[in-house]
């Protein structure tokens, strides 16, 4: 059976990170999608393209995503052509997200409406489109999952995460002192574990 790994990085990330994931996955070929866009629309066209091509290769997908990467997997309509997904510190409430950034930046909906876009000092554009396609399009996913939540995550909140996990029936483990981004040694040897017993597990089922 011909198998097939998926990555899809983060924000600020790149297709070569796949790598790192090629010791833990032998029998599996292990690729890394440079996507282009940055809007959970046309991310996730992008993603949907390359996994049906991929299905047309492939007799199975894994898919690993990261953060952002998750999000915007989870907006491409693939569901049914993976496998198994592994998110590390997933984003799950881009509504939330959004909102907090705008009360940081005080920044009000009457105001984000009138103008569209605008700019902030912690260098990323509110946008009234992402806004209201967020709320327009929540997150629908099927697909089994495995989630990698830090305790230490600034981005997204324990019960949050918690919440997401009950709601599409993934598993969920927590890395106490972990943050959004695994990076550390201490972080990157967690993650190795989770994700191979994570594998393990589902191989099992």
């Amino acid at each position: 059976m011909k198998q097939c790994l998926l990555y899809i990085h983060g924000k600020g990330g790149s297709a070569g990170e796949a790598a790192h994931y090629r010791p833990l996955f032998p029998d599996h070929t292990v690729i890394g999608l440079d996507y282009a866009s940055d809007t959970p629309w046309d991310a996730g066209a992008e993603i949907r393209e390359e996994v049906r091509r991929l299905r047309g290769e492939y007799d199975s997908i894994l898919l690993v995503a990261n953060s952002i990467g998750a999000f915007f997997a989870m907006h491409a309509g693939i569901d049914a052509l993976v496998r198994k997904a592994f998110f590390i510190s997933p984003i799950v409430d881009m509504e939330k997200l959004i909102c907090d950034r705008m009360a940081e930046a005080h920044v009000t909906e009457t105001q984000l409406k009138a103008q569209g876009t605008i700019p902030t000092s912690f260098g990323e554009d509110l946008s009234w489109d992402y806004l209201c396609y967020v709320r327009a399009y929540p997150i629908r996913w099927t697909a089994p999952t495995a989630v990698l939540y830090g305790s230490r995550d600034g981005l997204t909140s324990y019960g949050t995460m918690s919440s997401f996990a009950e709601r599409h029936g993934a598993q969920l483990t927590v890395m106490e002192g972990g943050e959004h981004w695994f990076h550390t040694k201490a972080q990157m040897v967690f993650l190795d574990a989770w994700i191979t017993d994570s594998a393990r597990s589902s191989e099992r089922e």
